[in-house]
Formats: C-alpha cells, sequence, structure tokens
C-alpha cells in the first residue's frame, strides 16, 4: 500500500469553519466565495493567501488580541483584525497595504521585545509561530532597549520579580512563563475544546500570565489532554518528548489504541523515533481532540518490560525459555494438535481481544473455525458489552448504537446511564461539555456521583444515584412515567414500531408496581426526581441516551439494553441527528472485534452459525466445512477446564487472569489446561499459567482497521517497524499454517477483502476507500457507498421496531449483616483497562494504586480514615487497598478501579452473569470492609507465585 500523504487542507486557517449562504469579496484583487459567517482571515487563507497571526487558529473561536491580523478594507475606517470581522457582500480587503505592513512589524517588535531570543537551542526552533511571524512580517530589528522583561534572570541582588521559572511537574511537557506571550490560546483550548476551564489570565497588562491557579500544572485541575500545548505558538507549553529527541519532521496518520472514541492521531518522527503523538484535527471522531493516554501515554510501545522472543516452557512451573519463531510455532502446533488426537477436536479454543485490529481478530476466528474445526471462540467484549449486541439486535435488528460524535451537537436533552464519559471516553465527554454549556440539559443514572454530575461549567439537571443492581427498575419507572402521562410518541410508535407489541408492553409498563413511588425503596431514587427526569426526556426536545459498562455489566445487562431501546422508541428518539441509543465501548475495537465473529454463536457480521446458507459462504471462501454448533463462551471454557474437558488456548491480547470475574476460579481453569498460550507485548497476569508465549506488535507497528464506538472504520497505519520482527496477524497466520493451514496473505488489506467478500455490513470496505474518505462507518455497501452515520433513518434494520417486555428480577447476589455493603467497579482517566499499557507509562504520576472509595458514614462506623489500608472482602475472596473517603459514592456503596494486579479487584467479584450473555456481574457484588495492615496472604501468595512464573532462563551464550 501507499504511504497515506497528508491533505492540503491541515493548513491551519486561523478561524473555524462556518456553513452557511455563499458570500463573494475580493482579497487582494482575488475574489474568492465562502459561507457567510466566515471570518475575513479564513476567506483570505481560501484563497492561498495567508494573513499573519498569532492568537488565532481554526481549532479556537476568533478572539482579537493579538492585533497581527490587522487589514485594511475598502469602504471602513481603521485597520480591523482580520480573525474577527465577518465578510459582507462585495467587500474588498488589502492584507499587506504599507500601513498595514508598518503595524504588524511594530505588533511583532513589542512581543519580540519581551522575548528571550535564544531560538537556536529552543526547542521549538523550527516549529514555533512567533519565529515563523517575525519572519512574515519582515521583523529585522527591535529598537526597544533594556527594560522590565518576564524573561530575564538576573544575578545578584537586583531580583527579577516578573520572572517565574519553567514548571516542569507534569510527566509530559514543560510550562516556561518566561517564553509566554498571553495570548489566549491555552486558556481557550482548556476552555472551548476540553472543557476542564484549568487555566486563566491572571493579572493586567504587562503583568498578565497564563495561571493554573495551583502551585504547579500536576497539583492543578489540568488533565493532560494536550491541548493547551498543542495549541501554544511558542516554546511556553512544550512537550518533553520534543525537548529531548528533537522536532519531528515526518508524519503519519493513524488510530489511537485506547478506547472505543477511536481518536485519529499523525504520528510525528524523526527518522524511525516516534517524538509526538498529536490528534489530526481531520479525524472525524475527534475532531482534532486528544486526552491524556493517546496524546501521552504511548510509551509503553518502547517499553523495556516488552517480550520481543518467543518463548516456551514444558510445565508453567518451569522458567521461560526463549526460542526461534520455528520452534515456537513447531511446539504450540504440536501441543494443540496433541490435545484434539487425546480429547476431541472441541478441547481447545481461542480468545481474542478488543484491542487488536479487524484484521487480526477476524483471523483467530476463521483459525478457530477453519483449523482447530470448532467455534470455541470468544472475545473480551463477551465481560463488557455482549448485553450490547443481543438487547440492541433485538430490539432494533442490528448490535451497533445508532449516532455518530457529531450528533451530540444537535441534542437537546441527554442521558447518561451507567457510563463515566470523562474518565472512559474523555475526547466525547469535551464535546458533550460543549453542547450542555450550549444548553442541553443532562440525566445522569449513576450510583456514583460522577464529574459530569457537578463540575466546572457543566452540572447534571438531574442525578438519579440509583442502588447498584436496580438499572431495570429505574428505566421502567422512567417508561412507567412516559406511559401513563400521555408522553409517549403515539405517531412515531404506529409508524415505526410494531404496534401489537407496544400495546402489550404498554400493559406491562402501566402497571402501578413500576411507579417511581413503589419502585423508590428498592432503587434510592425519589419518586419526585425520577418523574422529574423522565418528563425532561420526553419533552425537552431531541433525546440521546449514552450508556456504558454500568449498564451492561449486570445479572440484567441486557434487559436494561433492551428497556433502554424501549425508552428510545416511547419518546420517537431514533433515526434522526441528535437523538438514538448509543454505547460507549470500553476499549478501541470492542464494535470491530464483535462484527468480526469472534463470538461462538456467530460468524462475522453477526450471523448464526446454524444458517446454512450463511456456512456456505465461508465454506466456499475457507474451503473448509464448518461445524453448526455453536461453541464455549469464555466462562464455559473455564468451567470446562476445570472439569477437564477442555484443555487448550490461544489467547490473542486478552489478560482473563486480570480482566475476567472471580480470579480464583479463572486460575484454576487455566493452570487446569495442558497448553496455554499468550500472544502479547508483555508477560501479563494470564501469562503466568502459560506454557508458550508468542510476542506481539504493538498498534504503532501494524497495519489495518479499528471500528469505533459509532461503527467508524479507522485506519491503522505502521509507524515503525515491529520490534518482535511480525505484525500480529502475521502471527496467527505462522500458528495456523503450522496446524496444516495454508494460508498466504500478505497484507492486511487483503484480509479485510475477504471480510467485504463475506460480510454484507463491509462489502464496499476497501483499503482504497478508507484512504480516499478517511473513514466509513458500517454498513458500507452497494446501498451505503459512504457509510452510514446514522442507523435506523427510514425504518429500524428488523424492520419494526421491538418493544420487549422488561421485567426485574433481582441479582442473587444479595447484601446481609456479613457482607452489607455493595461494590462497584470502573476506571479512572489516567489508567486503562487493565493497565498493562498505561501502568508502564508517565501515567502512574496521576494513579499508581487502585483505591477504595467508601462514604464517610462508613468509614466512621468502621474506624477508617484516609489512606488507612481496608481489607475488601467478599463472598469469593479478599484483597487489601487503601481507603479513599469521599461522598462521591452514596452510603452503602463502595467503588474502586482495576487497573492494577497487585490489587487484583476481580478476586472479590463472583461468577454470577447476565442471563441472556454471561457478561459478568462486575458492578454488584456485596462485600465488608475492615481495617487492615496491608496486603492480604493472598495477595501476598499471588505475587509470589507471579514472579516465580516469569522467570526467564539467560540467553545461550
Amino acid at each position: 500500500m501507499k504511504d497515506f500523504i497528508i491533505p492540503g487542507e491541515d493548513t491551519d486557517r486561523g478561524t473555524p469553519a462556518k456553513s452557511g449562504a455563499p458570500v463573494t469579496l475580493v482579497v487582494d484583487g482575488i475574489e474568492v466565495t465562502v459561507p457567510e459567517g466566515t471570518s475575513v482571515m479564513r476567506a483570505a487563507s481560501e484563497a492561498g493567501i495567508q494573513v499573519p497571526k498569532l492568537c488565532a487558529t481554526d481549532s479556537l473561536e476568533a478572539f482579537g488580541s493579538c492585533r497581527l491580523c490587522v487589514v485594511e478594507i475598502e469602504g471602513r475606517r481603521g485597520t480591523p483584525a482580520s480573525c474577527t470581522t465577518p465578510v459582507a457582500a462585495g467587500m474588498v480587503v488589502t492584507t499587506r497595504s504599507e500601513k498595514v505592513q508598518k503595524i504588524r512589524r511594530g505588533v511583532m517588535e513589542l512581543y519580540i521585545s519581551d522575548h528571550p531570543l535564544d531560538c537556536l537551542t529552543c526547542s521549538a526552533n523550527g516549529d514555533c509561530e512567533l519565529q515563523d511571524m517575525a519572519g512574515a512580517v519582515g521583523l529585522r530589528e527591535v529598537r526597544y532597549g533594556p527594560g522590565e522583561t518576564h524573561f530575564e534572570v538576573r544575578s545578584g541582588g537586583d531580583a527579577n520579580a516578573r520572572y517565574i521559572p519553567k514548571d516542569d511537574s507534569n510527566p509530559y511537557f514543560t510550562y516556561d512563563p518566561a517564553k509566554c506571550i498571553v495570548c489566549n490560546r491555552c486558556v481557550r483550548a482548556c476552555e472551548e475544546v476540553q472543557g476542564t476551564f484549568a487555566l486563566t489570565i491572571e493579572g493586567r497588562g504587562f503583568d498578565s500570565r497564563v495561571s493554573v491557579g495551583a502551585p504547579n500544572f500536576l497539583e492543578s485541575d489540568c488533565v493532560s489532554c494536550g491541548a493547551c500545548v498543542q495549541a501554544c505558538p511558542t516554546a511556553t507549553l512544550q512537550e518533553k518528548s520534543v525537548i529531548e529527541i528533537g522536532t519531528p519532521e515526518r508524519s503519519v496518520i493513524t488510530t489511537c489504541a485506547y478506547c472505543g472514541v477511536g481518536c485519529s492521531f499523525k504520528a510525528e518522527l524523526s527518522g524511525d523515533q516516534l517524538v509526538r503523538m498529536v490528534p489530526w484535527k481531520h479525524g472525524k471522531a475527534n475532531r482534532g481532540h486528544s486526552c491524556v493516554k493517546g496524546r501521552f501515554a504511548y510509551g509503553y510501545a518502547m517499553h523495556q518490560d516488552r517480550i520481543l522472543s518467543p518463548m516456551i516452557r514444558d510445565r508453567i512451573t518451569d522458567p521461560w525459555r526463549e526460542v526461534s519463531w520455528e520452534e515456537a510455532m513447531s511446539f504450540a502446533a504440536r501441543r494443540m494438535r496433541g490435545l484434539q488426537e487425546q480429547y476431541g477436536k472441541n478441547s481447545i479454543g481461542v480468545i481474542t481481544s478488543s484491542r487488536c485490529t479487524n484484521e487480526e481478530t477476524y483471523l483467530v476466528q476463521k483459525l478457530t473455525r477453519a483449523v482447530f474445526g470448532n467455534n470455541n471462540t470468544d472475545t473480551c467484549a463477551r465481560v463488557c458489552h455482549s448485553p450490547t449486541g443481543y438487547g440492541l439486535g433485538q430490539t432494533f435488528g442490528t448490535s451497533a448504537g445508532t449516532q455518530d460524535f457529531d450528533s451530540v451537537e444537535h441534542t437537546d436533552v441527554v442521558v447518561v446511564i451507567g457510563a463515566n464519559p470523562t474518565d472512559g471516553h474523555p475526547v466525547f465527554a469535551s464535546r458533550l461539555k460543549k453542547r450542555l454549556r450550549a444548553g442541553a440539559k443532562l440525566i445522569v443514572i449513576d450510583p456514583r456521583r460522577i464529574d459530569l454530575v457537578r463540575s466546572a461549567h457543566v452540572s447534571a439537571a438531574h442525578h438519579l444515584a440509583l442502588r447498584p443492581g436496580t438499572n431495570v427498575a429505574v428505566v421502567s419507572a422512567m417508561a412507567h412515567v412516559i406511559v401513563t402521562e400521555g408522553l409517549a410518541a403515539e405517531e412515531y410508535i404506529r409508524e415505526r414500531c410494531d404496534w401489537e407489541e407496544y400495546l402489550a408492553y404498554s400493559d406491562f409498563i402501566r402497571d402501578p408496581r413500576h411507579s417511581p413511588e413503589a419502585t423508590e425503596m428498592l432503587t434510592g431514587v425519589p419518586a419526585a426526581e425520577l418523574r422529574a427526569a423522565a418528563r425532561a426526556f420526553a419533552t425537552g426536545g431531541n433525546g440521546a441516551i449514552y450508556y456504558g459498562l454500568g449498564v451492561t455489566e449486570h445479572s440484567q445487562g441486557s434487559t436494561t439494553v433492551m428497556g433502554i431501546a424501549n425508552l428510545a422508541m416511547l419518546t420517537g428518539n431514533v433515526g434522526r441527528k441528535g437523538v438514538g441509543v448509543n454505547p460507549l465501548r470500553g476499549q478501541n475495537n470492542v464494535q470491530g472485534s464483535c462484527d468480526m465473529g469472534s463470538f461462538p454463536h456467530e460468524l462475522p457480521g453477526y450471523r448464526h452459525v446454524k444458517g446454512a446458507e450463511v456456512r456456505a459462504i465461508f465454506e466456499q471462501a475457507w474451503g473448509v466445512e464448518i461445524d453448526p454448533e455453536p461453541g464455549l463462551r469464555i466462562p464455559n471454557m473455564l468451567d470446562a477446564a476445570v472439569m477437564g474437558t477442555f484443555k487448550g488456548l490461544y489467547c490473542q491480547g486478552e489478560d482473563i487472569l486480570q480482566s475476567d470475574p472471580d480470579t480464583k476460579h479463572v486460575a484454576a481453569g487455566l493452570a487446569a489446561m495442558e497448553c496455554v498460550i499468550v500472544h502479547d507485548l508483555f508477560l501479563n497476569e494470564t501469562a503466568n499459567y502459560a506454557h508458550v508465549f508468542l510476542p506481539g506488535s504493538s498498534f504503532l507497528e501494524k497495519d489495518g482497521t479499528f471500528t469505533n464506538a459509532e461503527r467508524r472504520i479507522n485506519r491503522v497505519r505502521r509507524v515503525m517497524a515491529p520490534k518482535n520482527g511480525y505484525e500480529d496477524w502475521e502471527v496467527t497466520q505462522l500458528l495456523a499454517n503450522a496446524m496444516g493451514a495454508n494460508w498466504r496473505y500478505t497484507h492486511p488489506s487483503q484480509i479485510m477483502a475477504e471480510i467485504a467478500l463475506t460480510t454484507p455490513s463491509f462489502a464496499g470496505v476497501t483499503y482504497e476507500v478508507l484512504e480516499e474518505k478517511g473513514s466509513v462507518q458500517w454498513p458500507c455497501n452497494e446501498a451505503h457507498p459512504d457509510g452510514t452515520p446514522l442507523m435506523h433513518v427510514d425504518g429500524f434494520v428488523r424492520g419494526k421496531g421491538r418493544f420487549i417486555v422488561t421485567e426485574y428480577v433481582a441479582t442473587d447476589e444479595k447484601t446481609g449483616p456479613r457482607f452489607p455493603l455493595l461494590l462497584t467497579t470502573g476506571r479512572i482517566l489516567s489508567q486503562y483497562n487493565v493497565g498493562a499499557q498505561t501502568r508502564r507509562t508517565e501515567n502512574v504520576a496521576w494513579h499508581d494504586e487502585d483505591v477504595l472509595e467508601i462514604h464517610p458514614h462508613d468509614a466512621e462506623v468502621r474506624g477508617l480514615k484516609d489512606r488507612d489500608w481496608v481489607r475488601l472482602a467478599s463472598r469469593a475472596g479478599e484483597t487489601s487497598l487503601r481507603a479513599k473517603v469521599t461522598d462521591r459514592v452514596s452510603p452503602g456503596v463502595v467503588y474502586t478501579t482495576f487497573h492494577h494486579p497487585d490489587t487484583q479487584a476481580n478476586v472479590i467479584t463472583t461468577d454470577f452473569s447476565d442471563w441472556a450473555t454471561n457478561c459478568p456481574e462486575f458492578k454488584v457484588t456485596a462485600v465488608q470492609v475492615s481495617q487492615s495492615n496491608g496486603p492480604s496472604d493472598w495477595q501476598e501468595g499471588y505475587a509470589a507465585h507471579a514472579e516465580r512464573a516469569r522467570r526467564i532462563l539467560p540467553a545461550a551464550e
């Protein structure tokens, strides 16, 4: 494939694009037509004329403070700023008159008079807008003599009170006030793009400087998204990587490998060394924004902990032995085939990861079906969003969200249920907060007071702080209000949904037992507040629902998803901009791993393996016969392993020992297997029980595609050569061929061609299309050649929308005298999933351990103080960690994250799961919290076992 060339429109045009009626004007004798509302500066840029600027950038609204962009306009007095002056029909603009150029040189002279002239040694040399603009305006001398400055460090007793030393506290960037020109771009980026409002301008006139409102950046409210660094035109805010390595010289566009937002980045390199990741302004998911993980936390790819050579061992008690790829594959293939010969073809299977590309996950499920001869394939989506696939499939007819992220700009009332976007999906959260600041209303349904409930310039109109495990009751109570108060969109329902099923659902939901008053004692949500929230959603205009793992990871996860779909159909909120049902996928390719047929009952495209016509498509493409019987899910594999019938596992990119529930049961299942193959970057927790380790490649070292939460298929482009010698799809192909296959792929584009050939929703997807369009959203086929940003526009995929009765059934996990509290789990901004990547970056500066959030009342009755060691115990197990006393959780509820294996929060969670999909009930565990002296016996034993399991024999001389 050819290299991706960054298009010319990557030019910064100074102010954002506008939409409106066409307006024609003349700039420096050139006629140009632009939309109404466009600035003169942008119009000039569209005509190929770059007006000098410092405070202006097209990612921010015009500000007009630097006065460098002044122009003359025929018939107007003075020299207005072109960035804040809108175009008008017939306007005649002169950008380079003698008068204008003299003013610009004078303005620039003032800037330079208070700026250190250390350009040759400055880290921004060659990438400094101040330096560029000085050249653009023709500044050749500075007439102003010595005087007060902000950059001089005076010797002796003559101290310079205006000088502020550089702030190096942030792990990823520095703040040097001596180089600040007070253009306000960083402050405006923090406000307009990120929405954190961490920065401000302190002082007036010559004393004005950027302030973080804290002793330093690390202790401030800054979330290190990088928007301020990206906006800064000088070296005031500068990446430490640029300071250390130098200015990058080339770029490759790729896709972030963290959450399901799917941000596009320019990977900027010096030679083959990655210097920085800069969010790409034309990325349709992120629109030029980023978070701390995607922007800065890529160092794990170069971390010393990475395993770069294959390793094998006969028993898990043996040390690892480095071998060649050929020997590793021969060993793995011989063992796996031997297990099938001894225990039957169904005795082995695979687990694939949502961190891998579409092409890689497609090959892993193909390995199972075409080489192993069974359907024992599952993915980590089993433990996060499998209820989404089931619930939305049943109600709407497709297992995916309905909208693109741009849709949030058109919503009027937003329900966020069981999700924490500011931590889990921060770039989307920034777009959501911008819409909320513009007037949209927010309803948060969550047992914890997440940041969206109340933060800078954003607050929820309603926070329904429900008791964990009562999602179905709350959603049904909202539906009860809408139906009984006559707020349902009856015309929409008659036209778009199955009316008979609606009538049956209506009879069910009208029952007084579903009323807010009847459910208040169960859910803990005040009836009046719930009624107000339901009315707001039903009558507030365009209503959109965004949900996360707090919905799906329950014993009634699928029921809640169907209940959410019912709410959207009840109010007519599916099928246009600003509405819809949108799962916020936790990992970068959860959607894609499901699309690719990674579940044991479905072939790619969500088609059941029992369908003879569907199997025939793949049998013809693969030249094998496919087993019509669904295979084992992850929990079934582990149960069968303990029982002695499941013996071999190929686990690609997934750490089930840390991420799956009931850690002790997972460990028992893995220990009972006779061949566990782990394919990953690091010796993870699952590798403690592995016999073969195949080193993986990071997202920077491979070609492929990810599919994000909005069904957007984005290209992943190889930035550097794989450090292990192979991309992950090549490793899977080596294993398949070692086991007797004859695969001959030479590039992932060929795998995508096979996906398109066999999967209708991907029929129009090729790498050439992705190069041309940047990205597309499936379905992309003959009927939708440009993709499908909005689903169910003219009708639901299944035909008529289906209302489904959502009976509340209490979880079997109950509190009682021994375990009186409810534990729920989640994520934090700086860490990602099991932490394998982010724990190997400087992100540990913000979160270096998991802590237990506990309400002050619950802490007081237990004699606990902030930072005390506590014992957290459930019916499944126990661990110890430090307490964080906070009212973010309600009395009776405790909360922790699961990013650190030394805490291993999942030793606490039970094996209860969703009735339809076996998605674990991570969010409801009955626990007790008590005082502790430090790590538990289990933790100490686990740590010792992990240390023994990771021994590697020295390489032979």
